[in-house]
């Protein structure tokens, strides 16, 4: 609440037209009761929601705001992200097969998980310490938004954490599906130290994959909020003939994409690193391995690649989308201008003009003569005189439409990476560099005999 109260002190200095162009003004809010209170019930919903989502990051550690809380995450991430399944990996001796082998596969898939894991708390903590979680997710951007999409926020949220479990939870049970296979090929001394080497590896990649699609999801709410925004400014353009209350939304659109590129190029620039070295870290020891590779030795590669995937998918999904919602609007917008130029008022007011000029023109070149009458110099008193007038104004709101036009096209916006557009076009670039990397790797370890 301390932070609405900020934003709203901040914004005081604007008109209402400015502050909320398409809502209604705090005072028309304030007349009718029934909406104070369906508008309270509302955000009611919206804050309980963020709450649950609060707590939830807290748990993982996301919510570093004190110095105590920060050496408890990095102390808990130290313990079970790292020191938990290198103690596992020493206690599942194997006598007579190749333990050696399975322990540098798993050590390389622990480096990875763990790099993974910390880089997401890293950049997502010091965004959340930083903002909160409502102004992280945009949620209060200016008075109005909350009162028309408290119910689509709730949605958006609710799907997205419904994702992260319908994810996660295929995942932990092919992780655990996996150790037990192992465990069955892998005997120990006695069953207790059998269980508790099963719990301490999928306890402990639970955590890091947790930690990890957790901030994917995050990122893909963010930008399914922003979508609905965008899908508002749609419809604002089948409804609304101001240019200048379109431009003021689509930019203060595009500012707040520019904010979630800037809070989140860092963490997205550091996924892809580190999942494309985890790849091809798997593509060498899979390939310089002499053994058949089966799923007791090799498993996790399967596991973890899984993961990664989903996690580049979540993210490159959402930030894709938003991209392309925002390209799309200039195409809406040309839509727009046409319906508006060939409207009927429109050009009801320019063939009326172009008549009235036409039968001037008529009369000043000579052509025909008219002796008007009496009655007939009475009834012009009441015929619109200003030709020009009319069609200096059908012109210059068909200007106005077509410079936001214009400017629609030239400046579409989306979540950028130090300036390149996450969209189709960039996710095929990524995929064609991964391709040759892939085959150049294959080229140098695949060797075939003669």
């Amino acid at each position: 609440m301390a932070e609405d109260h900020i934003h709203i002190e901040v914004d005081e200095s604007k008109t209402p037209l400015e502050k909320t162009p398409l809502l209604k003004t705090p005072d028309q809010t304030l007349e009718s009761n029934p909406q104070n209170v369906r508008q309270n019930d509302k955000e009611t919903l919206l804050d309980k929601t963020l709450q649950r989502l609060d707590l939830f990051l807290s748990i993982l550690g996301f919510n570093q705001s004190s110095v105590w809380s920060f050496c408890i995450t990095w102390g808990v991430f130290l313990v079970i992200g790292i020191v938990l399944p290198v103690v596992m990996l020493e206690l599942s001796n194997c006598p007579g097969c190749e333990k050696g082998q399975i322990k540098s596969f798993e050590i390389g898939i622990v480096v990875s998980q763990a790099c993974l894991a910390a880089a997401s708390l890293i950049c997502l903590s010091h965004n959340l310490r930083k903002y909160g979680v409502r102004k992280f997710l945009f949620v209060d951007r200016y008075s109005g938004h909350v009162e028309r999409f408290s119910d689509q926020y709730v949605q958006k949220i609710s799907d997205s954490m419904r994702l992260l479990v319908l994810w996660l939870l295929p995942c932990c049970l092919l992780k655990t599906a996996r150790e037990i296979i192992r465990l069955c090929f892998v005997h120990h001394e006695s069953w207790w130290q059998s269980a508790v080497v099963l719990f301490g590896f999928v306890f402990s990649w639970t955590y890091a994959t947790t930690i990890f699609l957790s901030a994917c999801i995050l990122f893909h709410i963010v930008c399914n909020l922003q979508i609905i925004h965008f899908d508002d400014y749609g419809k604002l353009l089948e409804r609304e003939s101001d240019v200048v209350v379109l431009l003021q939304e689509h930019a203060r659109l595009r500012y707040y994409l520019s904010k979630i590129s800037h809070r989140f190029r860092i963490y997205l620039l550091l996924q892809f690193l580190i999942v494309t070295i985890s790849q091809f870290m798997t593509l060498f020891q899979t390939t310089e391995y002499n053994g058949i590779i089966t799923f007791i030795n090799g498993g996790d590669f399967a596991v973890s690649s899984i993961v990664q995937v989903v996690g580049i998918i979540l993210c490159l999904n959402a930030a894709a989308k938003i991209s392309h919602r925002a390209q799309g609007m200039g195409g809406i917008a040309s839509r727009w201008h046409a319906l508006m130029t060939c409207s009927t008022t429109d050009a009801s007011q320019l063939r009326t003009s172009n008549s009235i000029g036409n039968l001037e023109s008529a009369n000043n070149s000579g052509s025909f003569h008219v002796d008007y009458s009496e009655s007939d110099l009475e009834s012009l008193d009441f015929i619109t005189a200003p030709t020009y007038t009319q069609l200096a104004s059908y012109m210059s709101s068909y200007h106005k439409r077509l410079a936001l036009v214009m400017y629609l096209q030239a400046n579409p916006g989306g979540i950028t990476i130090f300036g390149w557009t996450v969209d189709r076009g960039l996710i095929n670039t990524i995929f064609f560099i991964e391709l040759s990397l892939v085959t150049f790797v294959l080229g140098k370890t695949i060797v075939t005999s003669e």
